[in-house]
């Protein structure tokens, strides 16, 4: 289903739109902070509060990662047309 809403999104995208999301990238605090809960979740050693904030930076970076896929998508068939 978030797949479909995505894709939804993602039609919406107009080429600039599609060339800013495929060059998003993470922010260096955000990257640090899930290396930071990463190896903590590896060795078991997360509060509930971090467990539950790992989980919501995993999603939201997996929303992103895909909208990037579809902005792609877009692009390759825009120049193909």
């Amino acid at each position: 289903m978030v797949d479909r809403l995505l894709e939804s999104l993602s039609r919406c995208f107009d080429l600039n739109t599609a060339k800013a999301v495929t060059g998003l990238r993470q922010d260096e605090v955000v990257r640090q902070r899930m290396e930071e809960l990463g190896a903590k979740a590896d060795e078991g050693l997360l509060s509930p509060e971090e467990e539950r904030e790992y989980d919501a930076l995993i999603e939201v970076s997996d929303v992103i990662a895909t909208l990037q896929l579809k902005a792609r998508q877009q692009l390759v068939g825009a120049e193909s047309s």
